[in-house]
């Protein structure tokens, strides 16, 4: 008989292929009364699957008793409430690694538009300006100063990366890494005055919320580019605003936001800030790299092995 599990969210069309081929699935996102939904099948969903992005609250852990893993596909596992999760002894799961290179490549590629102004030639052009006259200059990226807040594996992908185009480096996070060949900078307004861009690489959650405040953003300056692929949680998407209507910031780069898919309409506005939808991992070779993960953690635990990426 095969294994009950419940699917939060869609996620890629091949792995959801599979989990029918394994799993009897329960599509919690195609129910019209979710909480009938979760009491109809509380007593026999094993195994809960879900994205990065939404989780699994204690609300949803409660409603289903037998639960026994919860398999996030995704690296971030902010949204999953881990005190529920322990307290019932339930595994949790994430993708590291496989989206890596492909998170450090957007990074690279924001950095890349909010410097030679990319994604506003192309409005530029489309809108018949330039019959009227050039774009403005850009800025070149060889001799900058890099920021990076978070040097993990997607950050140290990101940091190899910028210094390929003549950036120079250096980063901020909890503690000093000995191995990482860039320097240390404890405090981060001063790791932010001293960069001419910020890249975000570090995790979500309530020990980073709002992390990059306005006093972060004012010393990053007038001149200064702020780039997002980790969590939109990390910024105080306020203050973030208001240095951007004001000048105080010069620049931003998103592919995250603090209520996604909802971005605030003084964003959409503005020329100097570069737009996306939260694809740092969005190829099909990550997607699928990060299905099979969910796909080999589910198939150990109910194969009583170790799990191939527990959570800590």
């Amino acid at each position: 008989m095969k294994p009950d599990v419940l699917l939060a969210v869609p996620i890629y069309p091949a792995t959801m292929e599979a989990l029918d081929r394994l799993y009897a699935v329960h599509r919690l996102f195609e129910a019209a009364d979710p909480a009938a939904f979760l009491g109809g099948v509380a007593d026999k969903v094993r195994a809960i699957v879900t994205s990065g992005g939404a989780g699994a609250d204690a609300a949803l852990i409660a409603a289903l008793p037998k639960a026994e893993i919860i398999a996030c596909f995704g690296v971030g596992y902010d949204a999953v409430d881990l005190g529920a999760a322990r307290a019932r002894n339930i595994a949790v799961t994430n993708t590291p690694d496989v989206l890596t290179d492909d998170v450090a490549d957007l990074a690279l590629g924001l950095i890349i538009d909010a410097a030679r102004r990319i994604s506003r030639g192309d409005r530029f052009v489309r809108a018949g300006k330039w019959l009227q006259g050039g774009l403005e200059l850009g800025t070149a990226l060889r001799g900058r100063r890099l920021g990076i807040v978070g040097l993990g594996r997607i950050g140290l992908a990101a940091a190899r990366r910028a210094e390929a185009c003549g950036m120079f480096v250096a980063y901020h996070g909890p503690r000093p890494k000995p191995e990482a060949p860039y320097p240390y900078v404890a405090d981060l307004v001063e790791l932010a005055r001293r960069s001419d861009v910020l890249v975000l690489t570090l995790p979500g959650g309530t020990g980073t919320r709002h992390l990059v405040n306005a006093e972060v953003l004012a010393a990053l300056g007038p001149k200064g580019t702020l780039v997002n692929v980790a969590r939109g949680s990390v910024v105080d998407e306020t203050a973030l605003l208001a240095a951007l209507q004001s000048g105080a910031l010069g620049a931003a780069a998103l592919d995250v936001f603090a209520d996604e898919p909802r971005v605030p309409p003084a964003l959409l506005a503005m020329e100097n800030v570069v737009l996306q939808p939260h694809v740092g991992s969005a190829t099909h070779e990550t997607r699928a790299a990060m299905g099979q993960l969910v796909l080999d953690n589910l198939a150990a635990h109910f194969a009583g092995q170790a799990l191939p990426t527990r959570v800590a």
